[in-house]
């Protein structure tokens, strides 16, 4: 295992343990901008550009996000990485880009859960989708903006 970085925080190994076929793994990532508690996601043209660029990657194959939700000042999504896609870099190149274009501070790395064959994938979903009610940012039934769910996943 690698040393613990100078902060005393450990870095997390978001490499799939070689018994995980790829094409079984969807994963719930969040994603944190350092300063917690202000807007820097939720602005029109940063947001608007985030999930350009979460579509972008999709046409690309780099990612395959089944649900991607922007909140203020972190993000949620169920998503599956490509066969030659390496999760921690693309999920690097990705912040790294939108860093520069927006000055958007993230926090170091990120979070990912493996989603396993006995979870419940919908429920994920729905606690994601829902994250914005939770938040007061909208009403219940509202549609949040800052929301991408490609549409051959909508029933």
């Amino acid at each position: 295992m690698p040393a613990d970085p100078p902060s005393g925080r450990r870095n997390l190994d978001h490499t799939l343990p070689p018994w995980v076929g790829i094409d079984a793994a969807d994963f719930f990532i969040t994603i944190c901008c350092q300063r917690r508690g202000i807007n820097q996601l939720c602005l029109p043209r940063v947001g608007d550009s985030l999930l350009e660029s979460a579509r972008f990657y999709l046409a690309q194959r780099k990612w395959f996000p089944f649900v991607f939700l922007l909140m203020p000042d972190h993000l949620h999504l169920i998503v599956a990485f490509g066969h030659e896609e390496d999760m921690a870099k693309v999920i690097a190149v990705w912040k790294g880009f939108h860093a520069k274009q927006h000055g958007i501070v993230w926090q170091r790395g990120f979070f990912d859960h493996r989603l396993r064959r006995d979870e419940s994938w919908e429920e994920k979903a729905r606690y994601i989708l829902h994250n914005p009610v939770r938040a007061g940012l909208i009403q219940e039934g509202e549609k949040w903006p800052y929301t991408l769910v490609p549409d051959q996943l909508i029933p």
